[in-house]
């Protein structure tokens, strides 16, 4: 036998050893800090999910269930009497139809004016760019019901008292927004990457498309999902622009189901559980990019 055959008996053996000879990882023992993190995970996280879970519960009961005590705890067999007392009572779905045009609506044009400013306060100098920025920053000290009677009266001068454009058009700058997103956008885009673009012979709307969103999109989905669902909960301004029935948005609609001769719960937790159901569905959808435009959110701004 050849010395090189000797030697492939032996580098096999010597192998084997060397890996007999490796201790195998240890699993990472729980501590019980880990314990007691996952326990108070666990606990909020049910104590967040109650209020939905009561909400639905009193939804397939009827109202005299609410006033029993011990309270009751599982769900019963009048959801189907409650969501019927609903239909009859008010059109929920095209109120649901409106709101739900009106939230879009207003979450892209919200989205597309935001990223510009957003865009042109971050990274581009004008005359008169900090002082602009500060007028932006100054519209959070004042509280948006100083703005009722003249925005009612600007809606009033140009026909659109009873519409949905009064509801569109005095939500398209959003004063957090411009400010959220550039935060965002100052230390998400490199200076480096605008002057690279330049010298291709982009021009601003250019670097705007192809740098400056790609770049802040997990900033425009939480922003995207924070206009969305205010919009759609929103109730005062609302109230007092929209004089048509047929325009009615979802929590006008449902504020008329409380009458002065008493209010039947049940029918009212079940249209709550009705209008908050495509909430859920939105925020499961986008979760992922929600949280992570708040974390790195958190970090670079």
């Amino acid at each position: 036998m050849s010395m090189s055959a000797r030697a492939v008996p032996a580098a096999l053996a010597g192998a084997a050893i060397e890996t007999s000879g490796r201790r195998p990882q240890r699993r990472r023992k729980l501590r019980p800090a880990d314990v007691v993190r996952h326990v108070l995970l666990i606990v909020g996280g049910l104590i967040s999910l109650f209020p939905f879970y009561w909400m639905f519960v009193l939804s397939t009961h009827p109202s005299a269930v609410i006033y029993q005590y011990p309270p009751v705890m599982v769900p019963g067999d009048r959801l189907d009497d409650n969501v019927g007392s609903i239909l009859s009572k008010i059109n929920i779905w095209g109120a649901m139809s409106n709101t739900l045009v009106v939230a879009l609506t207003v979450t892209v044009l919200v989205l597309l004016v935001a990223s510009l400013a957003a865009f042109a306060f971050a990274k581009f100098e004008f005359p008169g760019k900090n002082v602009l920025f500060g007028i932006v920053l100054a519209t959070f000290l004042l509280p948006s019901q100083l703005a009722t009677i003249p925005q009612f009266l600007l809606m009033a001068e140009l026909g659109w008292v009873g519409d949905l454009k009064a509801l569109i058009f005095p939500s398209l700058a959003s004063a957090f927004g411009v400010f959220w997103l550039r935060q965002y956008a100052t230390s998400a885009i490199p200076k480096e990457l605008l002057e690279a673009a330049t010298i291709d012979g982009c021009g601003f709307w250019r670097q705007y498309v192809h740098v400056c969103l790609p770049t802040i999109r997990p900033a425009l989905a939480f922003l995207g999902m924070f206009t969305f669902i205010g919009s759609w909960n929103d109730f005062m301004w609302p109230l007092i622009v929209l004089t048509d029935p047929s325009k009615l948005t979802l929590q006008v609609a449902l504020s008329q189901l409380k009458t002065a001769h008493g209010t039947d719960y049940g029918m009212l937790m079940a249209s709550s559980l009705i209008a908050v159901v495509p909430l859920l569905i939105i925020f499961a959808l986008g979760a992922k990019q929600f949280m992570a435009g708040i974390t790195e959110g958190a970090v670079k701004g």
